[in-house]
């Protein structure tokens, strides 16, 4: 083999997906040790996700000052390439930065507007906003806010909205954040399709998780249903059943609606990024996998979006995950060649989750040995 590109999602809990690029580079230069291995570590949008970029396509870690999750400084980055930023909101609207003052009704993602706007203001046309694991549930209103949206209350007053108080906002003005935005595009990598709110909404589904009780779930659900009718009322915008509105506490929606932003499946936007289709061109394989596949992975996971573009052009692609699950057979379908477990003892995950990287070499090990003896 001439050429192996290796894209992988995480083993979550047990193998980064960095860590999986190092282990498969160092197998197969054992066997073909000419070989041209090309790395790419995937991000999901969650924490890691600037990092990851920076690691597959290099470029600028930009570190600001900005506001926490709970109006505390902190400092944050994000990941410059070229006229192209990638911010996380997990930098500075993480679930983890909140420790056990567990509230999603009154934190806020103003830093994360920071951080975008700083990207706009150093001379970004380009922006990707990660969302995944966030403490908030403002519908993404402090990092409107921070770019320059105007929220009123019944008395005229601007004041940034968090997720108690979506219901007082009486009138929005986005004049300021479409000039700043003038010529620059935004995209979401978003891989959930939640509505805003309801019984699949981001109170309801994710609440919970961040600390909210059945009774501050209904406020929350409340005041987005709110805030979406009056994002409609005053920019025309319907976010309420828009799929992936719900991500991050509502920013899906948030985004969309005053940004202007296109939500899209993570892999599509890191695909894009790193420019996979042109890295196919005169490549003999492709390594996928994650830690478990099973039918919900046709649902835009990383190996269906990398097997999908790279059927386009007759690339094989092999999977190797933790585990597999019921519903896979359809993947064959979508571009997938072979799919290899890693698991072949068939040991419970707190088993094996220290000796992911070992049980992924020896897997790994095997396929190359026999594609060796073929060629």
């Amino acid at each position: 083999m001439n050429k192996v590109i290796v894209i992988s999602d995480s083993f979550k809990g047990s193998l980064s997906s960095s860590a999986i690029a190092r282990t498969a580079e160092d197998v197969i230069r054992q066997f073909f040790p000419l070989c041209q291995v090309i790395g790419l570590p995937v991000a999901d949008g969650g924490e890691g996700t600037v990092e990851c970029f920076l690691e597959a396509v290099g470029g600028q870690r930009v570190t600001v000052p900005v506001t926490g999750p709970w109006g505390e400084s902190i400092e944050a980055a994000y990941a410059r390439m070229g006229d192209t930023a990638v911010v996380e909101m997990a930098a500075a609207a993480g679930l983890p930065m909140v420790g056990q003052r567990l509230d999603p009704s009154q934190t806020t993602t103003y830093g994360v507007g920071q951080l975008l706007r700083h990207a706009v203001e150093q001379g970004a046309k380009h922006l990707v906003l990660g969302l995944g694991g966030s403490a908030t549930n403002d519908g993404g209103c402090g990092a409107a806010a921070a770019m320059g949206v105007r929220f009123r209350n019944a008395a005229g007053e601007t004041f940034t909205p968090v997720g108690e108080t979506l219901c007082e906002i009486a009138s929005i003005d986005c004049t300021e954040v479409k000039a700043l935005l003038k010529g620059v595009t935004v995209e979401v990598m978003c891989d959930i399709d939640n509505p805003l709110c309801g019984d699949r909404g981001a109170a309801a589904v994710f609440g919970p998780q961040k600390g909210a009780d059945a009774a501050m779930v209904r406020r929350l659900d409340d005041g987005l249903a709110y805030l979406a009718e009056i994002i409609q009322r005053d920019l025309g915008a319907d976010v309420a059943d828009l799929p992936g509105a719900g991500a991050a506490g509502g920013f899906g929606g948030g985004a969309a609606a005053f940004f202007g932003a296109v939500l899209r499946p993570g892999i599509e936007v890191v695909l894009d990024l790193v420019h996979f289709d042109e890295q196919l061109n005169g490549c003999d394989l492709v390594l996928t996998g994650e830690g478990r596949m099973d039918g919900q992975s046709l649902g835009g996971k990383v190996p269906i979006g990398v097997s999908r573009r790279a059927k386009r052009q007759n690339v094989p692609v092999v999977a190797i995950v933790g585990v597999t699950g019921p519903g896979i057979e359809p993947v064959y379908g979508e571009g997938i060649t072979a799919v290899f477990t890693t698991n072949r003892e068939a040991l419970p995950f707190e088993t094996i989750r220290s000796r992911g990287e070992a049980d992924y070499r020896r897997t790994l090990t095997d396929l190359m040995r026999y594609t060796k003896a073929l060629t």
